[in-house]
């Protein structure tokens, strides 16, 4: 199995998620300073601003860094078009068919990885040539599988069925929990809701701090007859969940989901009737930090914790 830092070119093995209204030039181009793959989050952009935030973060750093593109947006094809002509080195496609664009991209040099979160879609990724994989488990924030499956599970499961690298995604917070990925045969870590919360991400500071004080039990998967994503909990949670329980069709559901819920609350910062988009670990932030110190106190005690595993062997 390939090395990940080998594979794209960067100091540590760590990969930051493409979130939606986080995930700017300013938070990619930090985490990519910092040693990481730092990613763009094209999902809440226009192909005028994700050809801005290009630019933006190539002026801000001379390192490695990708795009994510969701590929059940109306401006995924122009989005592909973009990282071809801007020659991005990695791409990160995720909600679609890793077979769409896969090719046409390697062709041009960029390395692709495709977001799953079961075996059957690794397992459609490996037979269409990515070049490596993001398993996301159950604790992730955003959009995540129907099946519920958790990473302690889909990371071991994955990494025996493929031969191409595996990345852990999904309640990776630190030093420990990236150990625990590798461990179970991981090359490498995705990490979104820590970054999602740090200095430079693009997503309002109301919202930033509302994550720090949620607390444990403070997300929930839903909308699962739509989308399945994981919500903190607010009054538009709440909306979701009355409806849910009454048993709303998908139809009622889109209805009260509206358009631009994501924006109200994530970068817009409105806390009642936004949605806010944030995994399990959003119960172990405690602070708003700069990305470099994130991927630092990583870093440091991942190998504080390989030092003491070979000293007690």
């Amino acid at each position: 199995m390939k090395n990940i830092s080998e594979l794209f070119g960067i100091q540590y093995p760590i990969i930051q998620g493409g979130m939606i209204w986080c995930s700017g030039w300013e938070l990619a181009s930090a985490v990519s300073n910092a040693g990481g793959l730092g990613i763009i989050g094209s999902g809440s952009m226009t192909p005028d601003v994700l050809k801005e935030h290009i630019a933006k973060c190539k002026a801000a750093t001379k390192k490695p860094f990708g795009v994510n593109i969701p590929l059940i947006f109306g401006h995924s094809a122009e989005f592909i078009e973009i990282v071809k002509t801007e020659k991005i080195p990695v791409v990160i496609t995720s909600a679609g068919n890793p077979a769409k664009y896969t090719e046409y991209l390697q062709a041009e040099g960029i390395k692709v990885i495709h977001v799953v979160a079961n075996l059957k879609g690794a397992l459609k990724c490996e037979s269409v040539g990515v070049d490596a994989i993001v398993a996301e488990g159950f604790e992730a924030g955003g959009h995540n599988g129907k099946e519920e499956t958790t990473t302690m599970v889909l990371i071991p499961m994955v990494v025996d069925a493929v031969k191409i690298p595996v990345i852990a995604a999904g309640g990776i917070f630190d030093g420990r929990s990236m150990h625990a990925a590798f461990s179970l045969g991981a090359a490498g870590v995705q990490i979104g809701s820590r970054f999602a919360i740090s200095k430079e991400s693009s997503a309002h500071d109301l919202f930033k701090e509302e994550v720090v004080k949620s607390g444990d039990g403070g997300t929930q998967l839903s909308l699962k007859k739509l989308i399945a994503v994981r919500l903190l909990k607010n009054e538009f949670y709440n909306m979701v969940k009355e409806k849910e329980d009454a048993g709303a069709s998908p139809e009622e559901l889109l209805e009260l989901l509206g358009s631009g819920r994501a924006k109200t609350g994530m970068f817009d910062g409105d806390l009642e009737n936004g949605e806010l988009e944030i995994g399990q670990v959003a119960a172990r932030i405690e602070k708003i930090e700069p990305a470099s110190e994130i991927i630092n106190s990583i870093i440091a005690e991942f190998n504080e914790v390989q030092i003491d595993k070979l000293s007690k062997a």
